[in-house]
């Protein structure tokens, strides 16, 4: 399964990714509240067992939604992750991975 990771990787990092769609973080916020806030939190910055996945490169991001997307186990959440991922078009993905990018998490102070 590494070895899986580490290919996938390899091929998003120079660019050879099945889909190179200029996303707009503005709709991955969006998509990203309607499906991945429950389970990663305000801006990505992870809780309990989800990973922080926010500051991720948008190639890495992007691959990952499509091996998860293709049904591809990767990690404990897998089947979770995979449920999540098989309606997201390239457009969505492109859109989160935008998102996700630069997003940063701003507490907010109750007064």
């Amino acid at each position: 399964m590494k070895i899986l990771t580490i290919v996938l990787l390899f091929f998003s990092v120079i660019g050879l990714s099945q889909h190179s769609l200029a996303g707009d973080p503005l709709a991955g916020e969006k998509r990203y509240g309607e499906s991945c806030i429950n389970c990663h939190g305000p801006a990505g910055k992870g809780a309990a067992s989800y990973p922080k996945i926010s500051g991720k490169e948008i190639s890495y991001v992007t691959a990952m939604l499509e091996t998860y997307r293709e049904g591809i186990e990767v990690g404990p959440n897998s089947s979770l992750m995979i449920m999540m991922a098989m309606p997201l078009t390239d457009e969505e993905i492109a859109n989160l991975a935008a998102y996700l990018k630069d997003a940063k998490y701003q507490p907010t102070i109750n007064k």
